[in-house]
């Protein structure tokens, strides 16, 4: 008897646990079906709090979802040519300039309450996004070119500015070509990502099922 009432409370239990992973599931809403796949408004969700930590606030639901859709194009292409996952070191080195662009490390915190996000997530988050990243890098580098022209120009119309409204004297232009370089390429590897998403997106088929919140 003994046995047969530790059976029915093992049945009890699990019936239990796949109601409640139903019941999972069911507040969870699918926010977009791309291809075979779909995008979980959990993800819209995460992605949202990832934003208010980095930058204190959060794109609409809408545009969050666009990135998430350009997102699951580069993580696509990149899985399939089996390109290198982030190292635990890079990651690690990610959480700690993320760290250093706040005043203070109270202020980083009280970024990360605000947001809701826990180690773990911003941890995983920062994986995923050096992942695109390096691969957008990886694929788009060695296409941009950066002349002797922009270099000066950049540093004219952006350097100079800019310690101007800071009142300070601005660098030589020999001190910031290695930054004005760097800055250059950066911005030339996301126009020509930017062409190929659009390219992108116009071969796929997308069903959003997403309603703004009016945020």
């Amino acid at each position: 008897m003994a046995r047969y009432w530790s059976y029915a409370l093992a049945g009890a239990l699990l019936v239990l646990a796949v109601t409640y992973a139903r019941s999972q599931e069911l507040l969870d809403q699918i926010a977009a079906r791309v291809e075979s796949d779909i995008i979980l408004l959990s993800e819209v969700r995460t992605l949202s709090r990832y934003q208010v930590l980095v930058d204190g606030k959060a794109e609409s639901d809408g545009a969050i979802l666009d990135r998430l859709v350009d997102q699951w194009i580069v993580r696509n292409e990149a899985d399939t040519a089996r390109f290198p996952h982030p190292a635990d070191v890079e990651i690690a080195h990610g959480v700690e300039h993320l760290q250093a662009s706040f005043a203070s490390p109270e202020e980083y915190q009280a970024r990360k309450k605000q947001s809701g996000l826990s180690d773990k997530e911003i941890q995983r988050m920062l994986a995923q996004q050096l992942y695109l990243s390096n691969y957008l890098d990886s694929r788009f580098r060695s296409a941009v070119q950066v002349t002797a022209k922009q270099v000066e120009d950049f540093y004219q119309e952006a350097v100079v500015p800019r310690a101007k409204v800071r009142n300070q004297a601005p660098p030589s232009l020999d001190a910031s070509r290695e930054y004005i370089q760097a800055a250059l390429v950066q911005r030339g590897i996301n126009e020509q990502a930017e062409i190929w998403l659009k390219e992108s997106r116009g071969r796929l088929h997308v069903e959003k099922f997403l309603k703004e919140t009016g945020k």
